[in-house]
C-alpha cells in the first residue's frame, strides 16, 4: 500500500515537472501552494487576458516540497508559498528576489457530519480519544506547521498536556513527500473527511469552504481567536523571465487582490 502511494506521488511529481519543463521561454512558470489552486488558476487566466501572448504554467503542491524542488534546480519563475519562511529561505540563498506578502489565511476545522462540534467544544472534541484528528504534514506543508502551533496555543491556554496529546494523535494525511497525490477535481480535505479518514481536519478556512461546497454534510467550524493561527502567504520572483515580475505585480495589484478576496483569502 505504502509503495503504491510512493509510486503515485512520484508519478504526480514527474507530471508536474514535465509541465514546467515544457514551458516556452517567454512563459511564466508559477509554483504555488496547493491551497491556492482555485484562486491562482483564476489569477493566471486574468493575467493572460491582460498580458497578451504570455502563458502561465501552474504547478501546485505543498510549499515546503516546492521550495526543495526550486532549491534543487527545477525551473520556476514565481514561487507563491503558504508561508513567508520558504521563499525567504530561497531569497537568503540567492535563488529568489525579496519576498512580499500577498495574502493571508487562517485555520478552521473541517468536521464530519456525525461529529457534534462548536467553537466552544472544539478543543474537548479534538482531545477525545475516539476522534480521528487530521492535519497536513508539518515541515513539508505549512498547513501542518500552523496546526502544530495551534496545538501549542491550546496548551498555553491552560490545558496542561494538550500539546502532547494533540500532536501525538494528529494524523498527517496529506501534504507529505509520500502522500498520495490529491484528486484533480475535488478537495483532498473534503474527500478525506467524507471517507472517514478523519473526523476533524485542521486546515485553512479557504480549504474548508471548498470542501463543504463539494461534500454535503461536512461542516466548517471556526477556531477561537485565542488558539487560531494566521497564515501569511509570501511570493517571490525566482527565474529571469521578464513576465515573472509582471505576474507578481498583477498578483499584488487591485485585480489580483480582488480575486483572492473573492476566493476567501484576507487582504495582504
Amino acid at each position: 500500500m505504502m509503495r503504491a502511494a510512493i509510486v503515485a506521488a512520484a508519478m504526480g511529481l514527474a507530471a508536474a515537472t514535465a509541465q514546467a519543463q515544457g514551458a516556452r521561454e517567454g512563459d511564466v512558470v508559477v509554483f504555488a501552494a496547493g491551497s491556492l489552486r482555485s484562486a491562482m488558476t483564476e489569477v493566471a487566466k486574468a493575467f493572460e487576458a491582460k498580458d497578451a501572448g504570455t502563458s502561465v504554467k501552474l504547478v501546485f503542491g505543498p510549499s515546503g516540497l516546492l521550495k526543495d524542488r526550486i532549491a534543487g534546480g527545477e525551473r520556476a519563475d514565481v514561487f507563491a508559498s503558504a508561508n513567508m519562511a520558504h521563499p525567504e529561505a530561497l531569497a537568503a540563498a540567492g535563488k529568489a528576489s525579496p519576498v512580499q506578502r500577498f495574502t493571508r489565511n487562517a485555520l478552521c476545522a473541517l468536521v464530519a457530519p456525525q461529529v457534534n462540534v462548536t467553537p466552544e467544544t472544539l478543543v474537548d472534541r479534538m482531545l477525545d480519544p475516539a476522534i480521528k484528528l487530521g492535519t497536513s504534514t508539518p515541515k513539508a506543508d505549512p498547513s501542518g506547521d500552523y496546526a502544530v502551533k495551534m496545538f501549542e496555543r491550546v496548551e498555553q491556554q491552560g490545558r496542561t498536556g494538550a500539546f502532547s496529546a494533540l500532536n501525538g494523535k494528529a494524523l498527517h494525511l496529506t501534504g507529505g513527500p509520500n502522500s498520495p497525490p490529491p484528486p484533480k477535481d475535488k478537495s483532498v480535505y473534503g474527500v478525506l473527511v467524507a471517507e472517514g479518514k478523519a473526523d476533524i481536519f485542521i486546515t485553512y478556512c479557504t480549504n474548508t469552504l471548498i470542501a463543504v461546497a463539494e461534500q454535503p454534510g461536512l461542516k466548517s467550524v471556526a477556531i477561537p481567536d485565542a488558539i487560531n493561527v494566521g497564515a501569511d502567504y509570501g511570493v517571490a520572483v525566482v527565474g529571469t523571465a521578464a513576465a515573472a515580475k509582471r505576474f507578481v505585480d498583477f498578483l499584488l495589484g487591485p485585480q489580483g487582490q480582488a480575486i483572492l478576496t473573492h476566493q476567501g483569502f484576507a487582504p495582504r
